[in-house]
Order: C-alpha cells, then sequence, then structure tokens
C-alpha cells in the first residue's frame, strides 16, 4: 500500500468523514487499511450444501500475499531522526521517550525479516488458508491424486507473492502427500499477477502520474483542517508544545503519517516481538487519529486501485486479463480441455482492489461521483474489506452430468455475483455457469 502523502489544498465539507471514537479504545481493524492481517470471514460450517447431485471437480483463486514487514525503513528513520533531535533538546514527552527504543526494535526486526518480505504471521496465514481450502474440498482433491491432475502454481515473480505461492502450495502437499508430485513449480506471469506495472498497465501508469482531476482530489481530501489538527495530536503525545509548534504544517503531517505507517504494519509483524504479542504501537496513536489517517489512506486506495470516479473504469479495466483467466480455467473444464484440478494465483492488492471493483464485489461496487469526494460517511469501500494482507477470491467448480456449477467465495465467506446475476435459486451462493457466462458478456 502507498503511504499517505501530505497535500496543499482544503476540502472542508470531508471534516467530519471518520466518527470520533474515544482516545483511548482498541482501534477498529478499518484503521489499518490494505495492512491489515488476515482473517476467513465465514466459518465452513455454515456454507451452503452443495446441490444433490453435484460433485467438485476444479478450484482456482487468486490471493494477495500474506502478512509482510514495510517495504522499506523510510518512515522509521523520519520518525527516529526526529526523534533524536527532541531527545537532544530535552523536548520528548513520557510516552515520548519510550517510543524511539519501540521504533529501533520495530526496525531491527523488520530488517531481520527483510523489507517487503512475509512476516512470520504471513507465512502462517497463507498456510492456513491452504489447509481451510483442502479440508472444505477434499473430494476434489482425493479426486486430483487419483486421477493424476495438475495443480498448476503461480505468481507475480515478486518475493513474497512466490515465498506465498510457494508455502501454498507446501502446505497442500502436506496435507496430502499424493498431491506433491502433482504440483508444478511457481511459475511467473506479470502481465496476468502483475498488470499494473506490465504492458496492460501502460493508460493506467500514465493516469497515476499525469491525471490532474486524481491530483486534485487527493489534495483535497489529504490537506484539510482535520488532516492538520490531527498531525498535531498524534506528535503532542511524543513531544513537547514548543518542539511540535517548530515544525511547518507539512512536516506535522509527514511526521504524523510515518507515525501512523509504523502502527499500520506492526500487526502483521506482531510474531516478531519481543513476547511475540504485538508491538503496542496503538499506544502512541489515539484510535480517532489512526481512524482519520486510516481514512488517508484508504481514499488514496479507492481513487488510485478501487472504483475511483463513476465516469472512469481506467483503475480496474485492466483487471479483466485476470477476471479473462478465471473464465478461461473453467471453459477448459467444461471443455474436455484442462489436465488441471486447480489453478493457484498469487499477486499483490495492486491486482486484488481493481478485480473487486470489476467484478462487483460487495464493498466494492460504489464509485465516487465528481466533486463528491470518498468519505466513510458514504461510500462502503474499505481497503481491511477489500484487501487485506492474504485476501483472496476462489470458485469452486461442480459437476452433475454436462451442467456446471460455481461457488465465489471472497476472503473464504460465500459471495454472491455481481448485481444482474442470477443463482440457480434465490439465495443460493451456486450459479449455472452458463449463467455466469451471460452475464459477464462471454457469450
Amino acid at each position: 500500500m502507498k503511504r499517505v502523502t501530505p497535500a496543499l489544498a482544503l476540502c472542508a465539507v470531508l471534516a467530519a468523514a471518520v466518527p470520533s471514537q474515544a482516545a483511548d479504545q482498541p482501534a477498529h481493524r478499518d484503521s489499518y487499511g490494505t495492512k491489515a492481517p488476515y482473517s476467513p470471514e465465514q466459518s465452513p460450517r455454515t456454507y451452503q450444501k452443495v446441490p444433490a447431485g453435484f460433485t467438485p471437480v476444479f478450484t482456482e483463486n487468486v490471493s494477495r500475499h500474506g502478512s509482510r514487514s514495510a517495504t522499506d525503513s523510510e518512515d522509521g528513520d523520519l520518525i527516529l531522526a526526529l526523534w533524536n533531535k527532541a531527545r537532544a533538546a530535552d523536548q520528548l514527552t513520557r510516552k515520548g521517550a519510550e517510543f524511539g527504543p519501540e521504533v529501533q526494535a520495530l526496525l531491527d526486526a523488520m530488517a531481520k525479516v527483510g523489507y517487503g518480505n512475509l512476516s512470520a504471521l504471513g507465512k502462517q496465514e497463507i498456510q492456513d488458508t491452504a489447509d481451510r481450502m483442502a479440508d472444505r474440498l477434499p473430494a476434489l482433491f482425493r479426486s486430483i491424486a487419483a486421477n493424476g491432475e495438475k495443480i498448476d502454481v503461480v505468481s507475480s515473480g515478486q518475493g513474497r507473492a512466490v515465498d506465498s505461492a510457494n508455502l501454498y502450495a507446501g502446505a497442500l502437499a502436506t496435507a496430502d502427500p499424493d498431491l506433491k508430485p502433482l504440483i508444478g513449480a511457481t511459475r511467473t506471469d506479470k502481465d496476468l499477477l502483475y498488470f499494473h506495472k506490465a504492458a496492460g498497465g501502460a493508460a493506467y501508469r500514465d493516469y497515476i502520474a499525469n491525471d490532474q482531476r486524481l491530483a486534485a482530489t487527493l489534495k483535497s481530501i489529504t490537506d484539510q483542517p482535520k488532516t492538520h489538527k490531527a498531525a498535531y495530536s498524534v506528535l503532542r503525545r511524543l513531544f513537547t508544545a514548543d518542539f511540535v509548534a517548530g515544525l511547518s504544517g507539512d512536516d506535522q503531517v509527514a511526521a504524523a503519517t510515518a507515525v501512523y505507517n509504523l502502527y499500520a504494519i506492526a500487526p502483521a509483524m506482531s510474531e516478531e516481538s519481543p513476547d511475540g504479542k504485538g508491538w503496542g504501537m496503538q499506544r502512541y496513536i489515539s484510535t480517532s487519529d489512526a481512524a482519520w489517517f486510516g481514512y488517508l489512506s484508504d481514499a488514496e486506495d479507492f481513487y488510485e486501485k478501487g472504483p475511483g470516479f463513476s465516469d472512469s473504469d481506467i483503475t480496474y479495466k485492466m483487471a479483466g486479463v485476470l477476471l479473462d483467466d478465471f473464465f478461461k480455467q473453467v471453459e477448459a473444464e467444461k471443455a474436455g480441455t484442462s489436465t488441471l484440478g486447480a489453478e493457484l494465483r498469487f499477486t499483490h492488492a495492486e491486482e486484488i482492489i481493481p478485480l473487486a471493483a470489476l467484478m462487483g464485489l460487495p464493498g466494492s461496487t460504489k464509485a465516487a461521483t465528481p466533486g463528491v469526494p470518498y468519505t466513510y460517511a458514504n461510500n462502503p469501500w474499505r481497503g481491511a474489506d477489500v484487501a487485506p494482507l492474504g485476501s483472496n477470491i476462489q470458485w469452486d467448480v461442480f459437476r452433475k452430468g454436462d451442467q456446471y456449477l460455481v461457488r465465489m467465495l471472497y476472503n473464504e465467506k460465500e459471495t454472491s455475483f455481481k448485481a444482474g446475476c442470477t443463482p440457480i435459486s434465490k439465495g443460493s451462493k451456486f450459479y449455472d455457469l452458463d449463467e455466469l457466462e451471460k452475464c459477464f458478456d462471454r457469450n
């Protein structure tokens, strides 16, 4: 996830976008944005029964990599430089005095893991997700082993995605050793799973770099009185009033953003903490301030990767290559031309978020009207729900004679397909493949 950056314009209409919360209450998961650690959203015990006579014949997914360390030390370096300056001037608060050593310990832990690499929690998230897939579809994996079908594993080629792919595949092989010789070596397909940086993302990259409406909107959201008030509040927990007053407004926002970014990444690194229970970074930022900076982070992701502006599909159109691959795999299974029992893909938030928007998944269906900025009050989009670390989309395929049904799981929750797609019966989460082909204009 990109860092929240200070902007230069004001938009007072957004001042109440995030509800106030008691300062010392546990932070809401939303405040972590897309850095929120993963947890499955439904117990398999509550899944609908597979319609009578249907047996599983194929499964496919796309998964974001698991929890990771920060991609670099920039936030820690920035705030530690400020902290050392305040310490030398005897301008730390009591809580601020504790903050510097905590940050240094977190940086040391991330450096040991490797910046941008999977943390211990991230590895466990991926392995647990694979175990649950195996538990959900025991008949399918028995059939794969018995018939010698292949399991294809593909990643973006980026280290944490490759590691996630290998861990996932390894967990499946551990659950059933007969699968091991059937699991292919993890291959790389950047066009499919790193499309925002591939040839298909050229227009998107131009939008991010040069679109003036995007830049103006993000500036209006970020640089407003509430941001500066929250930044001051964050820094006053650590530094004296005189020290904070000596910083420019933009420097205050940059420093507070660094504190927020460390707060947001800390849960992903919980198992690397001295007691294995977490870093306690929530002690250094109030719940309301974390919520505000979390909203700013969500706003950036919403406009740069998600539904974006209602009159444009530039942020998610490029995900068509991935949705197309989902259909191609199922179509090959139906046509009898596939040798696969499972297709497993591993990628990043930059791919999961636009795919969710393109597919019309819950929380990703509402774009922002130009001139009416995205807020928590007017839009349900939340990074922690749409694409937390380890987030995933899975299609399970069931067959009865010549009929094929598809069930979708989104972060392991049974999820309806987009509006306009009709399930086999009212309230069912199972869809006839022919209906999905029609609904997604593939006929």
